[in-house]
């Protein structure tokens, strides 16, 4: 397939710049023989008993950073992954790109060395023992470039997970921001049950597929992991008939990455998987996910999951009734051969 085969017209007072007042305050869309609106706090009407909800439990770090060139030219730094010692590869947007070899100063005043560049990420080195404690003291929540607005206090609570507890996402698995205690609550009461994985979200998420040919394109790499417990979960969910339904595509990405052998197996470590119609898929049964964008990869995954035509069909109907898209934007519960 082709990157037009995944592009469509979206207006830009759709793209949701603040959070709803509740988390469950968002719409659902549910396709079945016709597609249903809904609220995202009707989720238990749509799933069963014995179902299971697979979360990602990554925690959104503070790794946006303002600073400047020697020159004074503004800089903001965003941090993808902290290395060992005070190194950190992080994507840097300026007027003019910083040279290698050259200084930036935080806006606290401690000095970042440019040591290097691949593709769109730099590889920095922070004057400084602990770059986890200067992001705590001085970085600002990673909203993503489409909000076009600064962070603020709100953001710190609402651009993460109430179940977020593993440090390293520069992301937020959007997916499941939709989620407060009272509906896990409610939806454990129904017989539904959830476990975590893990997947660290990378910046890389929100850069677009630019090959022509999409399965040309390379995907950035994102450390995940999944435990014996929640791989014990997931098989006892099938064997009763209950359906796996992954929370947000990192989380689809992390169980069919543990799977790719042809068996689910718990497994940690780096994955690159770019799923893209014809993926076979081995582990979930449905998916719960935002809207995502235009010629990305994961519009890409949507397709494979559903079908082209229907991902079309679903988008267009999103349009025409003013759903909210992107990262505080409304929710859809899809599943595979609806």
């Amino acid at each position: 397939m082709r990157l037009n085969d995944f592009d469509f017209d979206l207006p830009k007072s759709l793209i949701a710049q603040t959070p709803t007042k509740n988390r469950t305050d968002s719409r659902l869309l549910v396709p079945h023989s016709t597609i249903i609106d809904a609220q995202f706090n009707q989720l238990a009407n749509f799933i069963k008993p014995n179902d299971l909800l697979v979360l990602n439990n990554t925690k959104v770090i503070p790794a946006r950073l303002f600073a400047h060139k020697d020159t004074g030219g503004r800089v903001e730094i965003m941090v993808e992954r902290v290395l060992k010692g005070s190194k950190a590869v992080a994507m840097i947007r300026a007027s003019i790109a910083p040279k290698i070899g050259s200084l930036i100063e935080l806006e606290n005043g401690v000095k970042v060395n440019v040591l290097s560049k691949e593709n769109s990420f730099y590889t920095l080195e922070f004057e400084t023992e602990s770059i986890k404690d200067l992001l705590d003291c001085i970085g600002h929540v990673p909203l993503p470039p489409y909000i076009d607005r600064p962070d603020d206090k709100k953001d710190e609570n609402r651009y993460q997970t109430v179940y977020a507890a593993k440090d390293g996402a520069v992301a937020a698995p959007t997916a499941g921001l939709h989620f407060d205690e009272t509906l896990l609550d409610e939806l454990s009461s129904h017989g539904i049950d959830h476990c975590f994985v893990t997947l660290h979200v990378g910046a890389g998420t929100f850069q677009p597929v630019k090959t022509e040919q999409i399965k040309d394109h390379v995907m950035h790499s994102e450390y995940y992991e999944i435990s014996q417990e929640t791989v014990e979960k997931i098989n006892k969910a099938k064997l009763k008939g209950g359906r796996v339904i992954a929370i947000g595509t990192t989380s689809v990405r992390t169980l069919e990455s543990a799977a790719l052998s042809g068996q689910l197996r718990a497994s940690r470590g780096e994955t690159d998987i770019f799923i893209y119609p014809g993926f076979e898929f081995r582990v979930i049964d449905m998916m719960l996910t935002n809207f995502h964008l235009p010629k990305s990869s994961l519009l890409m995954l949507v397709s494979a999951f559903i079908g082209h035509d229907k991902m079309i069909e679903i988008y267009q109907h999103a349009i025409n009734k003013e759903y909210r898209f992107f990262s505080y934007g409304d929710a859809m519960l899809l599943e595979k051969n609806y």
